[in-house]
């Protein structure tokens, strides 16, 4: 592989700039599949429980 030529974020082969950041619309589409299955999501903590008392304004 070329020096500062990328590798594709699915598989690992090299980037076709077609499709960039991926090789082909294949690996494309299984990331946009994940994006829409929600296998890509940002972990959540619960909001403590004491917020939920915090309802009226007055209280600040």
């Amino acid at each position: 592989m070329a020096a500062g030529q990328s590798k594709c974020t699915m598989c690992g082969k090299p980037v076709d700039e077609k499709y960039h950041p991926f090789c082909s619309k294949r690996c494309a589409d299984l990331d946009l599949g994940k994006w829409l299955g929600g296998g890509y999501a940002i972990p959540a903590t619960e909001a403590p429980d004491d917020l939920e008392e915090l309802d009226d304004e007055d209280e600040f």
